[in-house]
């Protein structure tokens, strides 16, 4: 009976690993495929992969696309860490009810989607726009600043902090650390796999972040990679080749990342402390 339950578990596993990699292998494939391959579900790799790339390089400017998506995500997730940390740590090691009542108020802004915000945000960015233009509407300081700490993050880094031993912060006090000291120098190298986990989340959700940028940015010189697949594929006859070519580049990024990091992510994401 246990062996059978075994086998049937390695082959719900298995369907399940298939299905959750077949539309990344389809991608892939279909980036090697013209475009009227694509659109009849050709599964077989093609030899159009060089044309589909020259044709990308041709039709946009795919290069500025990527670089305006690095500086987003690059820049939100060195933020993101910084701030989102740095409060779930406070959050966590200075105890008050006052804070605890921040905090719940925090957790609830949770419940609220972004599409009941965009008007508000759309309207502040344009009012900054007057006084500050460098963070106003069509600039990329514009996609970050909403996004450089967010209630999930510093509910992420309140939990794992949980886990973190306090002893060692009293030890650091007795050391004469400072309390920045000790966040930078005793928490953040101890957090390590937490900081992993919470920087793979960010720059995964800001360089395919589309919403936002798309009402935000513009003018073409400030789109980034989803606004340009997005265009791509909006012409009256799309070259679906083409497409799934910038799809293809656009998920190198983000694959790079997670797997440089992955040793870290699950231990980061259940909270451990190594």
């Amino acid at each position: 009976m246990g062996k059978t339950k075994t086998i049937f578990t390695y082959i719900f596993l298995s369907v399940a690993a298939f299905v959750s990699i077949f539309p990344f292998l389809w991608m892939l494939v279909s980036s090697t495929n013209a475009s009227v391959d694509v659109t009849k579900g050709r599964l077989l790799p093609g030899s159009f992969l060089g044309e589909n790339f020259s044709k990308l390089m041709e039709q946009v400017d795919i290069m500025t696309a990527l670089g305006n998506s690095a500086k987003v995500a690059i820049t939100t997730t060195v933020l993101a860490l910084l701030i989102s940390s740095l409060a779930g740590y406070g959050f966590e090691v200075y105890r008050s009810r006052a804070k605890d009542v921040v905090f719940n108020i925090l957790l609830l802004s949770m419940m609220i989607p972004f599409a009941a915000l965009m008007v508000p945000l759309y309207r502040m960015f344009g009012s900054i726009t007057n006084f500050v233009p460098a963070i106003g509407i069509d600039t990329l300081a514009a996609v970050v600043v909403p996004t450089f700490a967010t209630a999930f993050l510093i509910f992420f880094f309140r939990q794992s902090s949980k886990m973190f031993p306090k002893d060692l912060l009293e030890a650091g006090r007795i050391d004469g650390l400072s309390e920045l000291g000790l966040f930078f120098r005793v928490y953040v190298p101890t957090m390590k796999t937490t900081y992993a986990a919470a920087a793979i989340i960010t720059f995964m959700s800001s360089w395919n972040n589309y919403l936002w940028p798309l009402i935000v940015l513009q003018t073409p010189e400030n789109q980034t990679i989803p606004l340009l697949i997005s265009n791509l594929g909006s012409s009256y006859s799309p070259d679906y080749g083409v497409i799934m070519t910038a799809i293809v580049i656009s998920t190198l990024p983000t694959a790079i990342v997670f797997f440089v990091m992955q040793k870290h992510f699950v231990a980061g994401m259940v909270g451990s402390v190594k």
